[in-house]
This record gives structure tokens, C-alpha cells and sequence, in this order.
């Protein structure tokens, strides 16, 4: 009781010299207390305002990815309050440690803590904000460095997987502050969910994976960090969709440039600057959007014979030309000095027909890989079966595989609207595609009218398949015995064999469940 006492006493002495004393005195003294107190303390503290210098403007980078930090590793087991709250931008609720509140958190074998100050500003509503960092006064010099190098990349890597993705699409006002508008990109492919091959998968997933770690290698080596695919195959062979499962995969904004709205390169350049950092630039149907690709030759020999009958004509062509997007600035986009302008972007041109495509756009260093995307094969198909209809394995996989391998593959998307309608059946919808690959083998055409396949007709109704069966050449053939007998050895006939006995297969398929 005597030394409280006298603990007593010596505060109420410090109270009332505070009162007497001059401020700058007292001020003195107390800075004197804390250097005494932070000799002796064996740990060292950093603080980290939320804001730059005096003024409170320039934001303090650092106590973003603190607070970022802290929510990644789970402070709520360490802490007893924490702020919660969920913002427009975000797919997760949030919390932010309350103040005056602690952390403790582990690094290289050492226990260090954060502390959430919050201060009043005198007269005035404002609060002033900052972390203090605890640790080891012995070790601070090697712990850190790496330590806020640690809570940086944790930080920037929690950001980019919890904040809500956005699609971008060029508005035709490249030239101002903002040329691009946007909504949510909410799109549900997946890998898992994606009809492809799986080595193709495989592939696609370890080069995605390695670009994104691929920082310090890129830096090391001189290149932009950026990559470009090709996606060229027939329409409905799922090049969207494989876009839309990178940038879920990689958890990328997507911007989606029509070159059609682009007046110039000017604006095309400054429509790069304003994309973001990890992100998918896209432009689709490449070959289609603009009159920029073919074969350059040929229009360099087309304007020299223009030239030579009329200089006047070929100097206006110029002219026009410098109005427009050209070969020439599409290349600077992708592989130019305006290429590097931001990090970590992927560039990815698709199309239906690779060869219309000019060669200087797709060579290695702009386009670094090219995926072909084209009909589903087996492994595909069972991914789609899945998707639509729940089922793992079914009786007639085995007639299916057998009319992939005779040349009856389909599309993705075609198989997928045939699954899509008649997905309350299963057994329905199996038949149908499989009447629709019967049918493709027996060389169903386009119809040109009515913009679909006969063999997408076919598969509404299984049954039609037996009247292209009765149709066969034996039976339609009403000529010459010499017609008859040239008809015998045609690819009609053997793939009419094939059909016969695909049928009977699928018929004793039926047959064993009671169908």
C-alpha cells in the first residue's frame, strides 16, 4: 500500500507540473520519457499513417495493403474487435481491425503485432489513422524488409481475388479521360465447366499460372509482362467461353475492344493507356473487325500499279489511310514500345479463319500461343453431359464414341442447345445428339434459308433418322444398271453400313434399359 501510495503522489506531482511548467518543457520532458522507455523496451514500433506527409492528401499505399493484410490472414481469431462492413466492389464481407485494437501474427519464427490507432484531430470531426508495427528491437534489420515485402504481395494478391471483376468495352471516345464503360462480369465459365480436351486444359492452365508468377523472370529477360493468345476454330467451338473461364481463372478484368468504334491509332493508343493492370484485352473476330489484314504484298504491287497510272489517286488513298486504324498500329498495340504501357495484361485475338489473319499479327511475341479450338471429342462431350444433364456415364457413350470417330463430331454449342432442350430427359437428349451426329456422317448440308443444319432438325425428332436410312441409293436409284453399279462403292453406302449398325446398337441399348 505504501508504494501505491507513493505512485500516487508522483503522478499528482507530474499533473500539477503540467500545469505549471511551460508547454515546450513539458513536451521536452515527455520525449525524454519515451527515448528513456524505448531504450530499455526490447521491442522497436513503426508506424504507418493512412496518410503522406502533413496535408492528408497523398494516401498511404502501405496502410492499404496492411489493412488488406490483416484481412487475409484471418485476424479474427487474433483480435476482439474488428469493424465489418462489404462494399459495392467487393464478393466478401470485409472487417477492419477497431481501434486501439491488436493483432499478433508470426514471421520466420518471431511473434510480431499490429496496432489499429485511432486519434481525434483536435476541433475537428476528422480521425487520424495509422498502424504501429511491434517487433523484435534485435532482429528488426532482417525481419523488416521481408516482412512488409510478405504483407505487399499478400495484400495485392487478397485484392485481386476478392474484389468483383469487370467487363470494359470502348465507348468511341478513346481521346478523353475515360474511353471505356463498364458493368460486373459475373460469367460462370470455368475450367471445370469448359468442353475441351484435357492435355489442352492442362496446358492452357500451366501457361496461365506461369505468367502470373512470372514478374521477376519477365523483368529479368527484358520483356513486357504481358501474353498473347490466338483462338481461331469454327463459330460455337467455344472461344468466348474459354476467354471468359482465363479471366475467372486468373481473376482479371476483361476489356473487350471493338476496333470498328476506334477512329485512329492516336485513339487506339490511348485506349491502351487507359486499361488497367491485370487484365484481358480482347478483340474478337480479327479478321473481320477492320480491312487490316491479308496479304501485304499484294497491296504494296496493287499501289504501285495504281501509282503508276495515277499519282494523285494513290496520295489521297494515303490520306484515308491515316484516318483509320492500320496494320501497322494493331502491331504497335501488341508488340510495340506502347505494349509495356502497365503490367500483367493478356492480349487475345480470336477468329473463324486463321488464314485470313495476317501473318505479322499472330507470329511468336504477339500472339505466343495459338489454340485451335474445333468440334468436342469424346472426353468434351462428357464434360457437357455433365453440365446439362447430371450424368457421369450413360449406355449409349460407347455408340457416341464410335460416331466421333466416323467423323460426327459437333460443335460445343450445338451440342449444348440440343442437351439444353431436352434436358428433362436424359435419355432424350442423348439420342438426339446422337441423331445428330448420325446424321452429320450421312452428309446433312447447311440449310442456307433457314440459317440451321438439317441435322440440328434431325435431332429434334430421333426417329427421322430411319427414313434417311430407307432413302439409301438401293433404294432411290430408279436409272441404269450402270448408275446402280457406280453408286455401290460410294461413301453413301458406307456410310449408310455404318448408320445400320449404329442404329442396331443404339436400338439394343434401348432395349436392355426398357426404354
Amino acid at each position: 500500500m505504501e508504494i501505491l501510495s507513493q505512485i500516487w503522489s508522483f503522478l499528482g506531482l507530474l499533473t500539477v507540473l503540467q500545469n505549471v511548467l511551460p508547454t515546450q518543457l513539458v513536451s521536452l520532458l515527455h520525449s525524454f520519457y519515451e527515448s528513456i522507455q524505448d531504450f530499455f523496451s526490447p521491442y522497436s514500433y513503426f508506424e504507418i499513417p493512412e496518410f503522406n506527409g502533413y496535408c492528408g492528401v497523398d494516401v498511404n499505399d502501405l496502410y492499404r495493403h496492411v489493412n488488406l493484410y490483416l484481412n487475409s490472414i484471418n485476424s479474427s481469431s487474433t483480435c476482439r474487435r474488428l469493424t465489418l462492413s462489404r462494399s459495392k466492389s467487393s464478393n466478401r464481407i470485409s472487417y477492419t481491425v477497431a481501434p486501439n485494437q491488436m493483432v499478433h501474427d508470426d514471421f520466420r519464427g518471431h511473434h510480431l503485432s499490429w496496432t489499429h490507432q485511432v486519434d481525434n484531430v483536435q476541433d475537428s470531426v476528422e480521425e487520424k489513422r495509422s498502424f504501429t508495427l511491434k517487433l523484435p528491437k534485435r532482429h528488426r534489420l532482417e525481419l523488416l524488409n521481408p516482412y512488409l515485402e510478405q504483407v505487399t504481395a499478400r495484400a495485392e494478391e487478397f485484392e485481386r481475388v476478392s474484389r468483383e471483376r469487370r467487363l470494359f468495352t470502348n465507348n468511341g471516345h478513346g481521346s478523353y479521360e475515360s474511353g471505356w464503360s463498364s458493368i460486373p462480369f459475373h460469367h460462370p465459365s470455368t475450367f471445370k465447366t469448359l468442353a475441351l480436351e484435357p492435355e489442352l486444359k492442362t496446358q492452357l492452365m500451366d501457361d496461365l499460372t506461369a505468367f502470373s508468377e512470372g514478374k521477376e523472370f519477365y523483368h529479368k529477360i527484358g520483356r513486357a509482362w504481358k501474353r498473347g493468345y490466338l483462338l481461331y476454330g469454327p463459330p460455337g467451338s467455344g472461344k468466348s467461353s474459354l476467354i471468359a473461364a482465363m479471366a475467372n481463372f486468373l481473376c482479371y478484368d476483361v476489356y473487350d475492344l471493338e476496333l470498328s468504334k476506334v477512329s485512329d491509332n492516336s485513339e487506339l493508343r490511348a485506349l491502351l493507356i487507359q486499361t488497367t493492370n491485370r487484365s484481358i484485352i480482347v478483340i474478337e473476330d480479327i479478321d473481320c473487325s477492320i480491312n487490316l489484314t491479308g496479304d501485304r504484298m499484294t497491296k504494296m504491287r496493287n499501289n504501285q500499279s495504281v501509282h503508276k497510272k495515277n499519282q494523285h489517286h494513290v496520295i489521297g488513298n494515303n490520306t484515308e489511310d491515316n484516318g483509320r486504324v492500320t496494320l501497322s498500329g494493331l502491331l504497335n498495340f501488341t508488340d510495340g514500345l506502347w505494349s509495356c504501357c502497365g503490367e500483367e495484361k493478356v492480349i487475345v485475338f480470336t477468329t473463324n479463319h486463321k488464314d485470313n489473319v495476317d501473318p505479322a499479327l499472330v507470329r511468336c511475341g504477339r500472339m505466343d500461343m495459338h489454340v485451335s479450338l474445333g468440334t468436342c471429342g469424346m472426353h468434351a462431350f462428357r464434360v457437357l453431359v455433365k453440365n446439362y444433364l447430371g450424368l457421369d456415364s450413360h449406355v449409349l457413350f460407347d455408340v457416341v464414341e464410335s460416331c466421333i470417330r466416323s467423323g460426327g463430331t459437333l460443335t460445343p454449342a450445338h451440342i449444348g442447345e440440343i442437351l439444353l432442350r431436352n434436358r428433362r430427359d436424359a435419355d432424350v437428349a442423348v439420342k438426339a445428339v446422337l441423331t445428330a451426329m448420325q446424321a452429320k456422317i450421312l452428309g446433312a448440308e447447311v440449310d442456307a434459308t433457314e440459317g440451321r443444319h438439317e441435322y440440328d432438325e434431325l435431332a429434334r425428332t430421333p426417329e427421322s433418322i430411319g427414313r434417311i436410312l430407307m432413302e439409301s441409293p438401293d433404294n432411290l436409284s430408279e436409272g441404269s444398271p450402270e448408275k446402280k453399279k457406280k453408286k455401290e462403292g460410294s461413301t453413301w453406302d458406307k456410310n449408310v453400313k455404318l448408320l445400320v449398325r449404329l442404329k442396331s446398337l443404339t436400338k439394343s441399348d434401348s432395349g436392355r434399359r426398357g426404354v
